[in-house]
């Protein structure tokens, strides 16, 4: 990409606790310069929308279409916030990348569903929008996902460390990043829940959209008979490249696995589904890159420091030695801030006409122009 460019950045993950908003500068020297970041949640009528579409039900084209065009508002205020807060003039900002919302993750079926309305978004910020950044690689024969990997090798990558990447948010995923100079691949793949069972398990139990520092799973215990259960769900024994999400990993899946344990109390099934959650992450560092040295780790589920203990725990058991848990915010980005300035980056590898997959990673057949370009009629090229 040219040297120099500003871009905006928008995520909201699977987790649906709102937004993120950053404003970045890219160049060829270095890594990207944060300029801006905001967060704003859902309002409950928005993000009960977004939670009622992620299975069938009555209408859900109009359902959709309408909550597309409110996420798209939402997006909108956050941009204008940014670029007052930031000081930036929106003619300087070169693009906006907007993942969208994810209600269908299907690639076994070809196909992934992000809800956005970006051409709604264009005319209302007049900055150059790219976004529906899956389709491409999915079409391609890939899961278009994880589509994050390319960027944390952009910055997280070391010449002589071997490092591998988590992402901890409502799906947790893996990036391996081996040495720079041994040549190898960088690979990643979603490796099972990070936050959605245990942010479902506490919203049903009036315990707020989250368990706030893993608080309650620390005051539970881990029942063994459940978490063999968790454990057997036949996913987790694929292999990379695999993506998966609340098409499989939701409040019916947990249902399923509860029938037989219904005596235990809840803090008990939110410990095991803590422990689960780190469980499943250790097995597949240890399954697919044992020769790892430091895990940086980004995404919400940072916030949650019971998890971290218990993952620390998990990797130590798994691969009979300890590794380096660090956090992104230790090389300039917080753990919040690391997917929407990816997709930052994929917006204007877009505008340059570069590739934004991993084949490696998502399995597609080769590399892929990611995206679609919307712009309010009239504006430059």
């Amino acid at each position: 990409m040219p040297t120099e460019q500003l871009a905006i950045g928008l995520m909201s993950g699977t987790s649906l606790d709102g937004a993120d908003a950053v404003l970045a500068r890219f160049s060829d020297a270095g890594p990207p310069v944060l300029l801006g970041h905001c967060h704003a949640p859902f309002e409950a009528p928005l993000r009960d929308a977004l939670m009622a579409l992620q299975r069938p039900g009555e209408d859900e084209l109009h359902r959709a279409a309408l909550a597309a065009n409110a996420l798209a508002d939402h997006y909108g205020k956050l941009v204008e916030r940014l670029l007052t807060e930031s000081g930036i003039e929106r003619g300087a900002v070169h693009a906006i990348g907007a993942h969208g919302q994810t209600v269908r993750h299907r690639p076994e079926l070809g196909y992934t569903v992000q809800l956005n309305a970006p051409a709604r978004l264009a005319e209302a910020t007049s900055i150059p929008v790219v976004a529906d950044f899956r389709s491409g690689d999915v079409a391609a024969g890939g899961h278009g996902a994880p589509l994050v990997p390319a960027f944390h090798a952009a910055v997280f990558g070391d010449e002589a460390r071997w490092r591998a990447v988590l992402n901890l948010g409502g799906i947790a995923n893996l990036t391996e990043l081996p040495p720079a100079q041994s040549g190898l691949p960088v690979r990643g793949w979603d490796c099972g829940p990070g936050n959605v069972l245990l942010d479902g398990w506490a919203a049903r139990h009036a315990r707020g959209n989250f368990d706030a520092a893993g608080a309650w799973a620390g005051s539970g215990a881990v029942h063994a008979g459940l978490l063999a259960e968790l454990a057997s769900e036949p996913w987790l024994l694929g292999v990379p490249p695999k993506s998966t999400g609340r098409d499989l990993f939701n409040a019916e899946w947990l249902a399923s696995r509860l029938v037989d344990f219904a005596q235990l109390a809840p803090a008990d099934v939110q410990s095991t589904l803590a422990q689960f959650t780190a469980q499943c992450v250790a097995a597949s560092v240890a399954g697919n890159m044992g020769a790892i040295e430091e895990l940086v780790v980004c995404g919400g589920g940072v916030k949650n420091a019971d998890l971290l203990e218990r993952l620390d725990r998990a990797l130590a058991d798994h691969l009979g030695r300890s590794v380096t848990l660090t956090s992104s915010a230790h090389f300039g980005i917080l753990p919040e801030q690391v997917e929407a300035l990816a997709f930052a980056w994929l917006a204007l590898r877009r505008l340059a006409g570069e590739a934004g997959n991993l084949p490696a990673v998502t399995g597609a057949r080769g590399p892929r122009l990611l995206g679609a370009e919307y712009r309010k009629t009239g504006s430059p090229p």
